[in-house]
């Protein structure tokens, strides 16, 4: 039987009894039908992962007894994403694939034509800290709310590269821009814009910033999340953890 994993905010040490809010409590007893006794997993971001017993479960929360760290913390310094902000169900569905590709960040980012402007952000992080629990990340990708094109980039890191996907077919193609890039510790950061994409001069504003890098997607047309997890995939192949011993079978967790 597989063991579930939560994200948990307490500290993380062994013997610690760890408490668990209703609705992880109400996860573990009806939805898993685990009971006290059994095992399960915890992660907070900061102390690795921990393999921990079930001690008690209740409708007013439960416990979970720490026994062994299993995993080291370690540095997950993904690609950024700076995701155009969409209808509600779809805007959920990229906040939950882009944290299984392993974002490190998600700011949702506005633009001249992007239709939807507001989002929920307790959902969107309890999406995200869902999909974080079931891939086996040890941390939750930073959700920043909606905010427009150019405060996100006014103070934007000159280190930090940004591939900004480009729908006019005119950029060079995003996976040969990435292998002739320059090697980095740190994978680009990405920009996606919205439905109908940037305006032509959003644009020429964007090619003209230093950090700038703008990429083609090839020669279809993308949906703004299918641009947005395509590039996010093939950052993580060609610049990110994709190419890390773990990511080839090299080393598996206990």
């Amino acid at each position: 039987m597989t063991e579930p994993r939560l994200f948990v905010a307490s500290p993380l040490a062994e013997g610690a009894a760890i408490r668990l809010d209703e609705s992880q409590a109400h996860y573990l007893a009806t939805v898993l039908r685990r009971n006290p006794g059994q095992t399960m997993r915890l992660f907070n971001g900061r102390d690795g992962e921990w393999r921990g017993r079930i001690t008690t479960l209740s409708r007013r929360g439960g416990e979970v007894l720490l026994l062994a760290r299993i995993r080291e913390q370690t540095s997950e310094d993904g690609p950024i994403l700076l995701a155009p902000v969409l209808r509600r169900e779809t805007t959920e569905w990229m906040v939950e694939k882009a944290t299984e590709l392993g974002a490190a960040a998600i700011l949702l980012t506005t633009s001249a034509r992007s239709a939807v402007t507001r989002t929920n952000p307790a959902r969107l992080a309890a999406i995200a800290t869902e999909a974080a629990e079931q891939c086996g990340r040890l941390t939750v990708p930073r959700i920043d709310p909606p905010q427009a094109l150019e405060r996100r980039l006014a103070n934007w890191p000159a280190e930090r590269k940004l591939v900004v996907c480009d729908e006019t077919g005119t950029s060079p193609p995003l996976a040969a821009l990435l292998a002739a890039a320059e090697r980095s510790p740190r994978p680009p950061a990405i920009l996606v814009g919205p439905e109908g994409g940037f305006t032509p001069g959003e644009l020429d504003r964007l090619r003209d910033l230093p950090f700038s890098l703008p990429a083609s997607l090839g020669p279809r047309t993308l949906r703004a999340e299918t641009a947005a997890l395509a590039s996010l995939a093939l950052v993580q192949a060609l610049a990110g953890d994709w190419r890390s011993p773990q990511a080839a079978g090299l080393s598996v967790p206990s």
